[in-house]
């Protein structure tokens, strides 16, 4: 069986709310899944290192349990000779409708650094690496467009499938973190249901004292927060944090309230 760890990510995952609620965002159409009332797990179920390749693991384990959805394939490799050109997240078939599916887990923090004119813009990494505008902008220019190229042709015809019938869709969830003390952002076209807390430049890292402390590795930070773990005050914690904020990193903290209620916070280096 699965061990407590995955399993705990796997649950995080799947509370994690989609990033739209039903609309399209940036002209990208949702593919929402339905979460089963029960989940059986084998050992291998979930092997990935990364975050972003687990949770296209659990998206595919979440396709193959349920019976109107026949999983044609994931991490589709398109190659020319021995060059890998791109790669397809799923491709399935819903109640017959042949869809081509990317899937996105991600996390993004309120920029308040900058002003932008499109609301989209706001949304930054943890590590000001990465920004929603620009994986949408991804999404629309680069990875849809590869159902299209030739070199993809072969693999739909091994299925049998009709170019022309196939419709693109994103599976995209995600955590989104508002500045400390801001709670009055409209988030719109966003999902306000995935608010998952706040966050904290290090220089302001100490008014946060009265908390206690945890720092998840990283394919944790999908796991919901909970007692179970080994917390420490902020004079124990600092070291560690200060470590990752020294190679501009920003890492998630869990922040203890009491026994049975819990934030998420990032410590930021900007």
């Amino acid at each position: 069986m699965l061990n407590t760890k995955m399993k705990q990510r796997f649950f995080g995952y799947l509370n994690t709310p989609f990033i739209s609620s039903s609309e399209s965002i940036y002209g990208l159409n949702p593919f929402h899944l339905q979460n089963q009332k029960s989940y059986s797990f084998y050992q291998n179920s979930f092997t990935a290192k990364r975050l972003g390749k687990l949770a296209e693991q659990f998206v595919c384990y979440q396709l193959q349990q349920d019976e109107g959805i026949q999983l044609l394939g994931s991490n589709i490799q398109i190659n020319k000779g021995k060059q890998t050109i791109g790669e397809m997240d799923a491709l399935l078939l819903k109640e017959n409708q042949p869809i081509h599916l990317e899937i996105i887990y991600k996390f993004y923090l309120y920029d308040t650094l900058n002003d932008y004119s499109d609301p989209l813009a706001y949304w930054v990494g943890p590590n000001r690496k990465d920004a929603l505008l620009y994986k949408l902008h991804k999404l629309k220019s680069k990875q849809f467009p590869l159902l299209h190229n030739k070199l993809t042709h072969r693999y739909l015809e091994k299925h049998n499938l009709n170019l022309e019938e196939i419709v693109q869709q994103i599976c995209f969830k995600a955590q989104l973190f508002l500045p400390y003390n801001f709670s009055e952002i409209d988030i719109k076209p966003l999902n306000k249901d995935c608010i998952a807390g706040f966050y904290i430049s290090f220089n302001k890292f100490s008014i946060l004292k009265e908390y206690r402390f945890y720092v998840p590795n990283k394919l944790d930070w999908l796991t919901l927060p909970h007692n179970a773990v080994e917390w420490l005050s902020l004079e124990e914690v600092k070291t560690n944090i200060e470590k990752q904020i020294n190679k501009n990193r920003s890492p998630l903290v869990w922040l203890k309230v009491n026994a049975t209620e819990f934030k998420k916070c990032f410590i930021t280096f900007w």
